[in-house]
């Protein structure tokens, strides 16, 4: 008996290209065996697929990955074919039909666009498909871009609301030390994904080929929580990886999510990977927002930066500069740097008009670790 029913499993590209030689398509068709099969026992299966950019290194000739942004865009175009051609021949083995979802952080940056990408995975998943998500990163610009696919992992958990998240990659897990530098490294094998101490554990990637290492997949679990979604990291070498997780066997190290469940609006507002300004807040103001369910008033802010519109999403900074929530913001970058500080009674007579007596409402407003 499966112990999940709607997962998203999550690949590397250091773990799909054998280190970087080109598609391990050996080792792709049992990961499709397996999810195949979780399908045909009426379990929704998401895969978010690394490996466009290293197949395409590969199929190119190169020594090593570029540097360029229009260099990576046209390996990325090239690999690309390669990677959804080798999923699509294995899952077609089994009878299903698998879809390519391309993503931009654009697409779950706009409201609008991030609804019609859930309900186009729903969709897809109710027609019996396998979806093979990848990050489009033959149009991604560096400043945009998800930063790597453990991240995209989390919002597409995030997306389908789904029960589990699998990260699969080549190490064990998620150690308390670096195995590499220490023999005597242990592997977590439980944790609560919102462990403050988790992200001390992880280390960044020491890859040439992705982007994300080990805290990058420890943010993932974190992102992953909102939606009430636990993560697993595990070795993709393991045989039966991904039934045995599914079925609940303990391998790799799992990360429990919290029991909170966080509305689809704010977890959206929650992974944004970029805000279009800052607004700094007070002492009280920062108090009011963690502990009293309040919205942000323009009396408790001491200043803002950066160009936003109204309804664009902006970040609450604390005195210590840390980001303690963020939301949608009622009034221009310039409206905002005319009223902050100053009772909302008194905004009418500042701007000639009077929209909101919030500059964020608590309903449009996140705050960062919230479940």
């Amino acid at each position: 008996m499966n112990r999940y029913k709607k997962v998203v499993v999550k690949i590397g590209s250091a773990l799909i290209t054998n280190g970087g030689k080109g598609l391990d398509r050996d080792i792709i068709a049992t990961w499709a065996d397996q999810m195949a099969e979780l399908r045909k026992q009426g379990v929704e299966v998401v895969l978010v697929s690394s490996g466009s950019i290293a197949e395409g290194i590969s199929r190119l000739g190169m020594k090593s990955r570029p540097h360029t942004i229009s260099e990576l865009q046209a390996t990325a175009a090239v690999g690309q074919m390669g990677l959804v051609q080798a999923y699509e021949v294995c899952f077609q083995a089994h009878g299903l039909h698998s879809a390519q979802i391309l993503l931009t952080h654009a697409d779950l940056s706009n409201r609008k666009r991030y609804l019609n990408a859930r309900t186009t995975l729903r969709t897809l998943l109710e027609y019996g498909t396998v979806p093979v998500v990848n990050e489009n990163d033959s149009v991604s610009n560096e400043e945009i871009r998800f930063g790597d696919n453990d991240t995209l992992g989390a919002l597409v958990a995030n997306l389908i609301e789904a029960d589990l998240l699998i990260i699969l990659t080549d190490q064990q897990g998620l150690y308390d030390s670096n195995p590499n530098d220490n023999p005597d490294a242990e592997l977590i094998e439980r944790a609560d994904a919102n462990d403050p101490h988790l992200p001390g554990f992880a280390g960044p990637s020491s890859g040439h080929l992705g982007r994300g290492g080990m805290q990058t997949k420890v943010s993932a679990a974190q992102l992953a929580s909102r939606s009430a979604t636990h993560t697993v990291i595990a070795s993709g070498k393991v045989e039966g990886v991904i039934s045995r997780i599914v079925k609940g066997e303990a391998i790799g190290s799992f990360l429990q999510a919290g029991t909170g469940h966080m509305a689809a609006r704010k977890q959206w507002l929650a992974g944004h990977m970029s805000c279009a300004g800052k607004l700094f807040l007070d002492d009280g103001a920062v108090n009011v927002l963690k502990n009293n369910n309040a919205s942000l008033l323009p009396i408790g802010v001491v200043k803002s930066s950066g160009f936003f519109r109204r309804g664009e999403v902006v970040a609450c900074i604390d005195g210590e500069d840390n980001e303690i929530a963020r939301g949608l913001v009622n009034y221009t970058s310039d409206e905002c740097k005319q009223i902050i500080g100053k009772p909302s009674n008194q905004i009418a007579a500042i701007l000639g008009y009077d929209d909101d007596p919030e500059l964020i409402n608590r309903e449009n407003l996140v705050l960062m670790g919230e479940s």
